[in-house]
């Protein structure tokens, strides 16, 4: 249950706190920063003025909450539920959060028998709409289990449509997936993938930081985006409108220093507006899995050069390669013509167009010489202009 390193009175304090106040109080933060847990934990308790920064109306606030907090009663209900509580100081707490500065969490609740810090350290966020269109959720599903295929831990905010395809992507190939919750994680939200949270659960991790029966507000779900950039080497963006929470976990990780990518989608689509948006500034265009990883993984990790698909043609020598483009699309050629087209001799011209006769790519009328009714597809195909 402790996660190793932190102290049971620490982790106590903590879970105090994370009744208390909201995910991603950077006020809180500084005084954890500045106090320390048991301090902070105390004044709450115990009352009196309010600690520096807050308003009487908010120290109110925060008092009434604190005179309900039953930390000791969250953490027994955590262990019945398979939960552990990491903080900050345990083995198993992932560093990168500490670049969220004040705004870090106070702790983690976790589900899932994963080591939450080594998974963190190679691990890739997949984000997007909820209401997402077929294409956005086929790519987030290929996105995530080609990822998972290649050793990459997909974290996902477990949503519906884009989240939800990326978590069955890695769940489909056996990889490695993250959950993280904008609720307590002993209630799986939102409810109509319940079984799916419960199966990422039992594969993977489910993480949150707020405390056992907590539910999900609105703000709840955009401060947990941040916990899902701050988590991974970068994030990527599947499909999103202007307005859309997955642009907020760009921006985060852009801010974080972590790279941002975004699958392009049809100009005419809202849903993708909002990936658009972020590729005309500092994101990078990315297709499959292969091209994240090069850009999140170690050196030389790189992604196969693309390349259309190979025509017979392509084989032919240069020289060979020459003759066949000299030659007119309609109607034929005299010999000497052929050789001026293809900048060569005529004798070199007449043995590549004997050559290119065996291979079926033309004829010979008399004199002169024409391309074959299939190579006149092949070729005029190859010169139109694209």
């Amino acid at each position: 249950m402790t996660g190793g390193g932190a102290s049971d009175a620490e982790r106590v304090d903590r879970a105090f706190l994370a009744r208390v106040v909201e995910p991603g109080d950077e006020l809180a933060g500084r005084w954890l920063r500045e106090l320390g847990a048991a301090e902070t934990a105390r004044r709450l308790s115990e009352g009196g003025g309010p600690l520096p920064g807050a308003s009487e109306k908010r120290w109110a606030g925060l008092r009434s909450r604190a005179a309900r907090a039953d930390p000791e009663e969250d953490l027994a209900q955590a262990r019945a539920a398979g939960v552990r509580f990491l903080v900050p100081g345990d083995v198993e707490w992932p560093g990168q959060l500490d670049d969220l500065g004040d705004g870090r969490p106070v702790g983690l609740w976790v589900r899932g028998a994963a080591h939450v810090r080594m998974w963190a350290l190679r691990s890739v966020a997949v984000v997007g709409a909820r209401a997402c269109t077929e294409y956005g959720a086929h790519m987030a599903a290929v996105l995530g289990a080609g990822l998972a295929e290649r050793g990459w831990v997909v974290v996902s905010g477990g949503a519906y449509g884009v989240d939800g395809a990326a978590h069955r992507g890695v769940l489909g190939v056996g990889g490695a997936t993250v959950a993280v919750l904008a609720c307590g994680v002993d209630r799986p939200y939102p409810r109509g993938h319940a079984q799916l949270i419960n199966r990422i659960a039992e594969q993977g991790l489910v993480v949150g930081e707020l405390p056992p029966g907590e539910h999900p507000t609105q703000s709840r779900f955009i401060l947990r985006n941040r916990v899902i950039a701050a988590l991974t080497r970068g994030t990527v963006v599947v499909e999103a409108a202007h307005r859309s929470g997955a642009l907020v976990t760009a921006r985060a990780a852009q801010r974080l220093g972590r790279f941002t990518m975004g699958v392009p989608g049809p100009a005419t689509s809202a849903l993708s507006a909002g990936v658009h948006e972020l590729l005309r500034g500092d994101a990078v265009l990315v297709s499959d899995a292969a091209e994240i990883v090069e850009l999140v993984g170690d050196m030389g990790e790189l992604a196969p050069a693309k390349r259309g698909p190979v025509l017979p043609r392509d084989l032919l020598e240069p020289g060979a390669r020459q003759v066949l483009a000299a030659l007119p699309g309609r109607g034929a050629a005299a010999v000497d013509a052929v050789a001026r087209g293809a900048g060569t001799t005529v004798d070199d011209a007449v043995g590549r167009l004997y050559e290119l006769r065996a291979l079926g790519y033309v004829e010979r009328h008399g004199d002169t010489w024409k391309l074959t009714r299939q190579a006149m597809i092949s070729v005029s195909s190859d010169r139109r202009p694209s």
